[in-house]
């Protein structure tokens, strides 16, 4: 699918949090390179790097698991194996999915620390790939610190036969996140004039993602991330971002009668809104409730102004084989996977990613008219009687190894991370920036724009749960805004589920805490 460059695995297992590097890399070929050998090669930190991006494509095969389908937008069918205590609240520290998601970022940082460790060695012309490697560690640390809470900070290569691994302890989340916010801005200077790529790491993504980790911290810093956003956002056309929108003017006109009734329109802007995610429809509109009639296949986001970084999947029989078009024939092995099984087209059959009668209130097709059809599909939706047959849309690979893209971050997000940092934790902000960066993702949605010169902390959090409906964020944003406690404790209560406030986070692995007997403390609640 996607002609991503592909890496040479460096080593480090990542069954525990602390594993032994071996000294030669893991190519389980004849033609293995040492680090040493490698590093003095033409193109030995473009490999290295190009390996920290193949490493974290592991990671968000877990990720809709321990956030989505433990927010109130998604619940798991009750014949499924561990999803439904995942769903439930009664997730175990012996989870695999738990114990997964935490050593496949743990993976990923060990990649990103072996070229931060030889950084000094890296040729000029090879300067930005120091800047991905700090990038992709904050990025690790920004995930874990946010599903576990407290976790240890690995900024080196660590051997578990010698005592350093003992002075990385479980610290504060306060103290994660400046090391997250410090490494994004470490990664800004490295990327300052490096080529924007929606899949590699990026001066803009870095920007964007300082931000967000500054309103994700526990005492937010509003100030910086607004600058930060603004930065961007108020100079987007400089860095080539922007949403994809069509005026209505040159909306789509399906009935062939000269006019663009508000169905078409809303048709053409659900069209645009699956192009996003890198989405094609094939079918037929109708002028109904549902205005597309059809399937979403996915053909790629190459030319995609909104996407600013994402990881690429190539197409590929199973695991541990390269792909015709990766160029490396067979020097290497590969692990490219779908990013999540559980959240593709295949949702109808395995039961994990149904909409939950809460989402559907207020991602109806009367409701958003644009979102649920590029959203959703809906094997028997009633308008009248909310149904469990509603399920994701947005990934339309028909099979676990998969060819969709994961989107990491989008133009969107930014918009409305800049909205609110200017709102700055208040009920309420009048500050037009703030409303004309809301009201633009609005205007892509087909919705009434915000003309009450007012722009809500509600108004706010209801856009990015509709925006963002099965991207993972939804249970990251209700943390952020204070309000997983109220509104997760009320869905607990209409569904029979078990929330309470320790189970925001995931428990700290099981595996890691028995391979380091007295070392980390186990998270209240489990």
């Amino acid at each position: 699918m996607k002609n991503i460059y592909k890496n040479i695995i460096v080593c480090f297992s990542f069954i525990t949090l602390f594993s032994s590097c071996e000294t030669e890399l893991d190519l389980q070929n004849p033609t293995a390179l040492s680090l040493e050998e490698l590093l003095q090669t033409d193109d030995g930190f473009i490999t290295l790097s190009n390996g920290v991006l193949d490493a974290y494509q592991k990671v968000p095969a877990n990720e809709f698991y321990l956030t989505e389908l433990r927010s109130d937008n998604s619940r798991a069918n009750s014949e499924n194996g561990n999803f439904p205590l995942i769903s439930s609240y009664n997730v175990e520290p012996n989870n695999g999915d738990v114990a997964a998601y935490y050593s496949n970022n743990m993976h990923t940082i060990k990649h990103a620390n072996t070229i931060i460790d030889n950084r000094f060695l890296a040729p000029e012309n090879q300067q930005y790939t120091v800047g991905e490697a700090y990038f992709m560690r904050a990025l690790c640390h920004f995930n874990l610190v946010r599903a576990y809470q407290n976790i240890p900070y690995i900024d080196k290569v660590l051997d578990i036969t010698t005592e350093e691994a003992l002075q990385y302890k479980q610290l504060p989340e306060a103290e994660v996140y400046a090391k997250i916010i410090e490494d994004f801005k470490t990664s800004i200077a490295y990327l300052d004039n490096a080529e924007q790529n929606k899949y590699r790491p990026s001066k803009g993504a870095a920007i964007c993602l300082a931000a967000k980790a500054y309103l994700s911290q526990p005492s937010p810093n509003y100030g910086e991330a607004e600058l930060l956003l603004a930065s961007v956002v108020e100079n987007n056309g400089a860095y080539g971002y922007d949403l994809i929108y069509t005026e209505r003017a040159a909306a789509t006109d399906f009935n062939g009668n000269g006019t663009i009734s508000d169905s078409e329109y809303n048709a053409t802007l659900a069209i645009d809104f699956g192009n996003v995610f890198g989405n094609e429809f094939n079918g037929d509109y109708a002028e109904e409730e549902i205005v597309l009639d059809g399937s979403w296949s996915n053909t790629g986001i190459e030319k995609n102004k909104e996407i600013i970084f994402s990881i690429a999947y190539d197409l590929v029989n199973s695991d541990n084989y390269v792909t015709p078009d990766s160029g490396l024939g067979d020097q290497v092995e590969t692990d490219s996977e779908s990013f999540s099984f559980a959240m593709t087209l295949q949702g109808p059959s395995n039961g994990v990613n149904i909409a939950t009668n809460e989402l559907l209130e207020v991602m109806s097709p009367e409701l958003q008219p644009v979102r649920f059809n590029a959203t959703f599909i809906a094997l028997s939706y009633n308008p009248s009687i909310l149904t469990n047959d509603t399920f994701n849309a947005k990934y339309p690979t028909n099979g676990e190894i998969g060819d969709n893209d994961w989107i990491i971050l989008r133009y969107a997000d930014m918009l409305l991370l800049y909205s609110e940092a200017i709102l700055a934790g208040a009920q309420s902000t009048t500050d037009a920036r703030a409303i004309e960066a809301y009201n633009k993702v609005r205007r892509r949605a087909g919705l009434e724009e915000n003309s009450s010169f007012v722009l809500t902390k509600q108004e706010l959090l209801d856009e990015r749960r509709a925006e963002f409906v099965f991207e993972n964020q939804r249970l990251f944003d209700l943390i952020r805004f204070g309000e997983a406690d109220n509104v997760l404790r009320q869905f607990s209560i209409d569904n029979s589920l078990n929330y309470t406030s320790e189970k925001k986070y995931l428990p700290f692995p099981q595996r890691e805490i028995d391979n380091l007997p007295g070392f980390y403390n186990q998270n209240n609640g489990y």
